[in-house]
């Protein structure tokens, strides 16, 4: 089959792969109709996760068509059209007992996390879905099947970003009459501002530096836009708006924020995580007693975190990796009942031959790209 696969340092490149088979009796193997590309995935691209070995299949936002069954799938059968959730999921221990299921026991044996599709041999080695096809483990769990009558463009983003958004507004405490600052205008970031809408905000202010992305959260009715860079202090200057600091501040930026030489450095040695900025950022910009909610990815450690000043000013801390299966079916009945429509994020449609160019223009931040569906 043809896969989108890691190609060394900012290689990305469609190959010829060894087609997928069942390994366990809980698998099943879909023929994939739609996949997309995700922020996090350029942290692959770029080198930013460790243990990535060449060849490696990118991708964990994927629907399809189910082709394949291990003998003890109980709740699935073929020709079932799923979307399968980021996350690596068993079912049964501790974590996903307790609905955990991003810190599932049993998906990474080799470190104490959870397991991703598609995120390196770091997160479980799990193959992506930026590919012709998909072996999904733990089958029982994940899966979940979608009607037939709704586009795969309409429920494609139940697999990561609609409920790590939705997951970044209840996390984090979002409720009516509060004022949140979000950070970063990318897919995540326009979804966090609907969500958090739709829980009452009085204010919701979307930082990011990109103009498009800035005019596309503008749509929205009543959010306000700043952008950072025409600001020598942006935190300051949202503390300031704000008069003290939001109530909550939803970081949607990661160490994909901008980095200074010196942060470029040690990120290259594996001395620094990425960026800082968002972090410095959010520090600044939430009140004291506030919230700071971190669902952008982040990785390594980060030098000079401002540890004291959140601790002097009784600030929590949250972030993660969204258990996303929680959340798929609560959000595909509001789907259904035309409640909530993501496809207003959806720029670009291409085939999956189109991929290295699609990476491209969406890492550039080219012909305001904001979201890329590939069809294999």
């Amino acid at each position: 089959m043809k896969a989108i696969v890691y190609d060394g340092l900012r290689g990305v490149n469609l190959k010829d792969v060894p087609d997928p088979k069942l390994e366990k009796a809980d698998d099943i193997i879909i023929k994939v109709t739609s996949t997309s590309i995700c922020g996090s995935d350029l942290h692959l691209v770029n080198g930013r996760v460790p243990h990535t070995p060449r060849g490696f299949i990118l991708g964990h936002e994927t629907m399809g068509i189910v082709e394949e069954i291990g003998s003890d799938v109980r709740n699935l059968k073929k020709g079932d059209r799923v979307v399968v959730p980021f996350p690596v999921a068993c079912g049964h221990c501790h974590f996903c007992n307790h609905g955990q299921f991003s810190q599932c026991d049993n998906a990474n044996e080799e470190k104490d996390t959870g397991g991703y599709l598609g995120y390196s041999d770091s997160y479980g080695g799990y193959d992506g879905g930026q590919a012709e096809y998909l072996r999904v483990p733990y089958a029982n769990v994940g899966p979940v099947v979608v009607p037939e009558e709704l586009e795969d463009e309409e429920v494609l983003f139940l697999t990561d970003v609609l409920p790590t958004s939705l997951w970044g507004v209840e996390h984090g405490g979002v409720k009516p009459g509060d004022t949140v600052v979000i950070l970063g205008c990318g897919p995540i970031g326009l979804l966090t501002i609907r969500w958090a809408a739709r829980k009452g905000a009085k204010r919701i202010i979307a930082v990011d530096k990109v103009g498009y992305r800035l005019a596309h959260a503008q749509k929205y009715g009543g959010v306000e836009v700043v952008n950072f860079e025409e600001h020598e202090e942006p935190g300051r200057y949202l503390w300031e708006i704000t008069k003290g600091g939001a109530d909550v501040v939803i970081d949607c930026v990661g160490m994909d924020g901008d980095m200074n030489p010196l942060e470029k450095l040690g990120t290259a040695l594996r001395l620094q995580g990425g960026a800082r900025s968002a972090i410095e950022i959010a520090t600044q910009a939430v009140r004291k007693a506030g919230t700071i909610m971190m669902v952008g990815v982040y990785g390594g450690r980060q030098n000079l975190f401002p540890l004291g000043n959140l601790f002097e000013r009784n600030i929590t801390l949250k972030m993660g990796q969204c258990p996303a299966q929680a959340y798929i079916k609560p959000i595909l009945e509001l789907i259904q009942k035309g409640d909530f429509d993501a496809r207003d994020i959806i720029t670009h449609k291409l085939s999956l031959d189109k991929g290295e160019h699609a990476y491209n223009i969406f890492e550039e931040k080219e012909d305001n790209c904001i979201k890329v569906i590939l069809k294999p």
